[in-house]
């Protein structure tokens, strides 16, 4: 085995420029691989955590007639006693914080510019708001007790030309149907860097919004926070509610989030399929080549007696030596690649699909286990691209082989 070894890399010598490219081929298909991989998991675990983060939490509890589409802000469609009912389940070991909050659709209106918004009321002390009160880049955050202050996401005061200390009116539906007006300063504008959230959504204290829509000691839901996601599915039966409330898990709310991540696997296999089809392409042309080009060697070597089975093994050991050093370069310029836009991130602006809370900024997220499947998935494939060239060479026939043309 050794002597087949020794022979392969002497052969690989011969045409060493050629043999170089055809491993950088291997080498780019798996950085670019291991690129991909990454920024597919680093997207959709930053969307799916800002998801959970910004709007739904990992619980929900809320009335089962409640419609979140409609905002519905009818007594029975909310949750009564809500601090009572958010107390009670803050107190168990696996959540982090639990908080009441109100959603109400309503729009703002500053001279001529107006635009559409959900308003939504939080306890700006609750844990569970420190991503609206780190993300406040102008002003100051909101105290539970302010009666005419508003917190605007940077792109809707961009839209309307607002700026902190400007008067804003703020229309919104009440309970009993009506709509109830107030003019408003802005207190604070914050960013999340999620477009599709910070262009839409309108901050106020619990206690104001309660009042402004009539729904006194009544709340949307609770919003609840657990200390692992991987508790999720362990919670939900510890957790005690009347029989008009129903329980909502952040897979339930983020059901674009699953169908849009098994869509995007599907269509990334595809695209690990061309390239590593273009890989293998490479590699099948390289060692095809080498047999044309090593004809009559061939046929010396049948002649002395070498069986075809080890002219075989000479070629698949070059195969394979082409794939270490693929996987090597593949490995150290995927891994770099990686790194740095695990850094940099890929700056995509407003560019996020509507209803979704993608980040302006994708960052790449490699796993080990991503790492280690597409290594061997490149590896294998790059060995048996090596296959059909050392099967036509172990099945030529030494005559015909020494009468070919140099």
């Amino acid at each position: 085995m050794m002597q087949i070894l020794k022979m392969a890399f002497r052969d690989l010598g011969r045409n060493r420029r050629r043999s170089f490219f055809s491993a950088l081929a291997v080498g780019g298909g798996l950085a670019l691989l291991i690129l991909m991989s990454s920024v597919v998991a680093g997207e959709m675990g930053s969307a799916i955590e800002s998801a959970i983060n910004l709007q739904t939490g990992h619980i929900q509890i809320r009335a089962a007639t409640y419609d979140e589409n409609k905002s519905s802000l009818k007594w029975e469609d909310l949750v009564s006693n809500p601090d009572e009912v958010a107390n009670k389940i803050a107190a168990l070991d696996q959540v982090e914080t639990a908080t009441p909050r109100l959603y109400a659709s309503g729009f703002l209106s500053s001279g001529t510019q107006s635009a559409g918004a959900r308003i939504t009321g939080i306890d700006p002390l609750s844990p569970a708001s420190d991503p609206y009160r780190e993300g406040v880049i102008s002003g100051d955050y909101l105290n539970p007790d302010d009666r005419d202050a508003l917190l605007i996401g940077k792109p809707m005061a961009d839209k309307l030309n607002l700026e902190v200390g400007d008067s804003v009116s703020l229309s919104l539906n009440t309970a009993d149907g009506n709509v109830q007006d107030q003019t408003f300063i802005v207190k604070g504008i914050y960013t999340t860097h999620t477009y599709s959230f910070d262009s839409a959504t309108v901050f106020l204290p619990l206690a104001k919004a309660q009042a402004m829509t009539r729904t006194e000691n009544h709340a949307s839901t609770i919003f609840v926070l657990l200390k692992d996601t991987t508790l999720t599915d362990s919670v939900v039966p510890a957790l005690s509610v009347s029989s008009n409330l129903e329980i909502k898990t952040w897979k339930d709310l983020n059901v674009l989030f699953v169908e849009y991540e098994t869509f995007a696997q599907s269509y990334i296999a595809i695209f690990y399929m061309i390239i590593l089809a273009i890989s293998a392409s490479v590699i099948i042309n390289t060692l095809i080549m080498s047999v044309y080009e090593r004809t009559r060697e061939i046929g010396v070597l049948s002649a002395i007696g070498m069986r075809g089975g080890r002219i075989m093994m000479l070629f698949l050991a070059e195969s394979s030596m082409l794939a270490v050093g693929g996987v090597m370069m593949g490995l150290i310029i995927g891994v770099l690649a990686t790194l740095y836009f695990n850094i940099n991130g890929f700056y995509i602006g407003d560019m996020g699909l509507s209803g979704m809370t993608i980040a302006d900024t994708i960052y790449a997220k490699l796993t080990m286990e991503n790492l280690v499947n597409l290594t061997i998935m490149t590896f294998v494939v790059t060995l048996l691209a090596g296959l059909y060239p050392a099967v036509m060479a172990s099945r030529m026939q030494p005559v015909e082989a020494l009468r070919a043309e140099k």
